[in-house]
């Protein structure tokens, strides 16, 4: 799947280039890449290009290993489903929009810390695996119960939507819920405009 390997190259590079520049502690370097993150309007450290930068930026190994993990396990199906250039549109919606959403989460709250990961991008691949794949079986981390995509996908928005509504109101853990359930938002708007202007082209959807 040429549109996922190439994101995976993308964010792998750019995350071997963040340990490497905060090893050598090179602060020209650090400052170029920080500069990529996703910081909120007003913040003075905003620039336009961000909402897209901020998605092929990872904190640490654990998230970058979980977000390509999951780009890799539900990314190729999907890739496969729309076609490579259908999937990179798809996948840049979703990220962009998350980003948009967590500006807006930001601007109301109050909120000052930057974003930065793939998760708006990959719950998008979610939720699309759950609208084609609604009765695959899969098998998800938490809680580890087998049980069809499409529930397992509504599962983690609710999850995330609890999060997200507990961290607004009492206090936040530094994870950015509502960009995740912009990116799922953004998915389920571009794929319902799809099916309704292609209703043959989609095989999963019921």
């Amino acid at each position: 799947m040429k549109a996922v390997r190439n994101l995976l190259i993308i964010n792998i590079a750019l995350w071997l280039v963040t340990w490497l520049a905060s090893r050598l502690q090179n602060p020209g370097l650090e400052n170029i890449l920080g500069s990529l993150a996703l910081y909120p309007i007003g913040s003075g450290l905003f620039h336009f290009w961000q909402p897209v930068t901020y998605m092929f930026m990872h904190a640490g190994w654990e998230h970058i290993i979980f977000n390509m993990f999951t780009l890799w396990m539900f990314g190729r199906f999907i890739e496969h489903d729309l076609g490579s250039r259908r999937f990179l549109t798809y996948y840049m919606v979703c990220g962009v929009g998350a980003g948009l959403i967590q500006l807006l989460v930001c601007y109301l709250t109050g909120s000052g810390y930057a974003t930065v990961g793939a998760s708006g991008a990959i719950y998008g691949l979610l939720l699309a695996f759950g609208m084609l794949h609604p009765n695959d079986i899969i098998m998800p981390l938490i809680p580890p119960i087998p049980m069809k995509a499409k529930w397992a996908i509504l599962i983690f928005c609710a999850i995330e939507l609890f999060l997200g509504i507990r961290g607004s109101i009492f206090s936040a853990d530094n994870i950015a819920h509502f960009a995740h359930l912009g990116g799922a938002l953004w998915g389920f708007i571009l794929l319902t405009v799809w099916k309704k202007q292609h209703r043959n082209r989609w095989r999963g959807v019921n």
